[in-house]
């Protein structure tokens, strides 16, 4: 058998590099002289060597002074000996191509490019050396997609500065194709390139890939200690034996590792260095994967650290889900990081658990969380500009302090200016109240509405408790309830025939209560799931007498996804006011119907029964129904819809005289929540509706 180790799952999962260079030529260096030894002469200094050296002419042919010195090529010819030479010896080198051959020897990888001789002309540009590329041998690896993806030549779209910078594209693809063949599998893979000259003067790069067998995976060998419940490590590593050897699959299955340990009560654990040893007589690969597991763990408390902190450990504890004891998961921890991060309060936030060495329950070992925190800026100033039809302008602006009171007392202040309602309010919110998601919140407001159906200046007081869905915690199940207190002044239409109208004041109370059910995707963009929704409030309004009555709605939205690019939504909403008369409860707590979250098409509160200046006096019941196409095409969108509904004068909605209204809409989808512009028109249109309406928000319209 021939082994060869983990440099080959390295080379498998993308860390192998092939790297060839030409070895570097030797240089000759002289030995030094030798030393003069005993009884010789020294070595003369070049001073000394001169002056006893004879002068031009005083040594003649045999040696005696007074004969000049003869030439060099006569003397030559006096100590060599006398040889026959032959007469057909080839011409001498001339001096260019002596030096043509000296030059060393170009290398075996070599490749032979065109020479570009560079210009006398240093404002003239080389030309472009142009190349075509040619990939063979890829064959059903199915790798030649994503070869041609990251592949230099490729994406160097057949040109090129110089030949050499083709070369060394060409280069870079013999070691990608390999790098590639081994991530899945192919470790007997090679890769050879080639250029050659084409007969238009440009080249041809040509990649060749022989693939070779492709390995499975062999024995799987898990070197851990023992977990509760056995086998937990060798569970999580959804590897078997016969599978191809995939990098990616490989690396995710040891990260799965890495993932379920923690979830299943081991914080420490650690996932070694896998070792593969391939066998080319099997084409198979024995894994080996070390693991240390580290102790079972149970949370026992949480400790913070930070240079400026927005809360302290206790309300940490309120904000977690797990209790001391119980066993460490790893997913109780993300959710209280997560959890902290929804507060808002943090720049940065870390939490990490930490080792007690202290035992625990049932064997483990206590663990603490660490949570490192960097409050952040408590202070948001906030706003949104909308516009609807019949609803006019509406621009509101927030200003919060998140965490005036701490923990996460937060104090809020908006101020609404709008065409046709204006107002100011102030609350106090304190979140995670006593309990993990609960939201405590008490307000004042002053507001003024000016619409067709009604005027109204109302002051009111309101407190409640609510569990409510966040863009990072959208939950399935909420709730609200409390208390409100109205004072409201109203211009009221007291005989519709004659459209007589008087402004009459209220004192209302209320205790309002609403559950909802979530099973959609996403909280402002939904493309799969339903909703529902029901509100009720029963109410008394004071006007002389006592009315007490119930206000009750129910919405039901749907989601159903035909593509990736298509969904089809739909929503349907029944209210009812029941126990008083229509003109016994004040007409800003009436029922109404038509606008951007209603019925598009129409103006807001425009549909139901109208006095004699056709101005709307609400009703007691309303159903509404509408249907959305909804295409996406990367940011943007287009929605078709169909709106119905019709408001009635009794307590229950009944199914005549419906309205209906049809438009398209705009989407551009951004982090937060698509930008929506829709436009309508009504069918059927009556004397004194709008042509058409125009409504412009964030989010969906449901």
């Amino acid at each position: 058998m021939v082994s060869r180790r983990a440099k080959y799952i390295r080379r498998a999962l993308g860390f192998f590099m092939i790297a060839a260079s030409p070895l570097p030529l030797m240089a000759q260096t002289l030995p030094p002289p030798a030393p003069a030894s005993e009884g010789e002469e020294p070595i003369l200094p070049d001073s000394e060597f001169e002056t006893r050296l004879p002068k031009a002419g005083d040594i003649d042919a045999a040696g005696e002074p007074g004969t000049p010195l003869p030439s060099i090529d006569s003397w030559i010819d006096q100590q060599m000996p006398q040889a026959s030479v032959p007469q057909d010896l080839p011409p001498a080198i001339e001096p260019e191509e002596e030096r043509e051959l000296a030059q060393p020897l170009p290398p075996l990888n070599s490749v032979t490019v065109p020479v570009q001789v560079a210009t006398d002309s240093p404002d003239e540009k080389t030309p472009e050396v142009r190349y075509a590329v040619d990939i063979e041998g890829f064959g059903k690896t199915g790798l030649e997609d994503q070869f041609r993806d990251a592949s230099a030549l490729v994406d160097g779209d057949g040109k090129a500065e110089t030949a050499a910078m083709v070369q060394a594209r060409a280069h870079e693809d013999e070691a990608l194709a390999v790098r590639l063949l081994y991530s899945e599998g192919y470790y007997d893979a090679t890769a050879l390139a080639s250029l050659d000259q084409t007969g238009e003067g440009g080249l041809k790069a040509v990649v060749s890939v022989t693939p070779g067998k492709r390995y499975k995976i062999g024995e799987i060998v898990i070197n851990a200690a023992a977990t509760v419940p056995p086998g937990l490590v060798r569970d999580s590593l959804p590897l078997q034996t016969g599978d191809y050897i995939v990098a990616a699959t490989v690396e995710s299955a040891e990260a799965n590792v890495g993932v379920k340990l923690p979830e299943n009560g081991y914080p420490f654990a650690k996932v070694g260095e896998r070792d593969i040893l391939l066998d080319p007589a099997t084409v198979t690969g024995d894994y080996t994967l070390p693991v240390d597991v580290g102790p079972r763990g149970s949370f026992r408390g949480i400790t913070t650290s930070g240079r400026k902190q927005a809360f302290g450990a206790d309300h940490m504890k309120v904000i977690s889900r797990f209790k001391p004891g119980e066993l460490y998961d790893s997913r109780k921890v993300d959710d209280l990081r997560r959890a902290l991060v929804a507060t808002g309060l943090f720049s940065s936030i870390a939490v990490d658990p930490v080792r007690t060495n202290e035992p625990g329950p049932d064997g483990t070992e206590y663990v603490d969380l660490h949570v490192d925190q960097e409050a952040g800026p408590p202070r948001t100033l906030a706003g949104e500009v909308g516009y609807g039809t019949g609803q006019g302008f509406r621009a509101e602006a927030t200003w919060t302090h998140r965490n005036l009171f701490p923990p996460e007392g937060a104090l809020i202040g908006s101020i609404v200016a709008g065409t046709q309602e204006q107002g100011i309010s102030g609350m106090f919110r304190r979140s995670n109240a006593g309990k993990r998601d609960r939201t405590f919140q008490a307000g004042a407001l002053l507001n003024h509405q000016n619409y067709d159906a009604f005027e109204a200046y109302t002051a009111g007081l309101n407190i409640s408790w609510a569990r409510q869905s966040t863009p990072i915690f959208q939950k399935r199940w909420t709730y609200s309830y409390g208390a409100e207190i109205l004072l409201s002044n109203e211009q009221t239409t007291v005989d519709p025939a004659t459209a007589e109208k008087r402004r009459l004041t209220y004192f209302i109370g209320s205790l309002p209560t609403q559950i909802g059910y979530d099973r959609s995707n996403d909280l402002l963009n939904p493309t799969k799931g339903f909703r529902a929704n029901l509100r009720v409030s029963p109410e008394a309004s004071l006007q002389g007498n006592v009315s007490p009555y119930v206000r009750a709605t129910f919405d039901l939205t749907g989601y159903y996804p035909v593509s990736d690019a298509l969904v089809i939504a739909a929503r349907t909403r029944i209210g009812t006011i029941s126990g008083a008369a229509r003109d016994q409860i004040a007409p800003s707590r009436r029922v109404y119907a038509g606008g951007g979250g209603s019925v598009r098409g129409f103006g807001y509160q425009e549909l139901g029964p109208k006095d004699a200046n056709d101005d709307p006096v609400g009703g007691r019941s309303v159903n509404e129904f509408a249907v959305e196409g909804r295409y996406r095409f990367g940011d943007y969108g287009v929605v078709a819809f169909v709106d119905a509904g019709q408001v009635y004068e009794s307590s229950m909605p009944g199914f005549s005289d419906i309205r209906y209204g049809v438009g398209l809409g705009g989407r551009f989808y951004t982090n937060f929540g698509p930008f929506r512009a829709d436009i309508a028109m009504p069918i059927n249109r009556q004397p004194g509706e709008s042509k058409f309406t125009l409504y412009i928000g964030i989010g969906q319209a449901f």
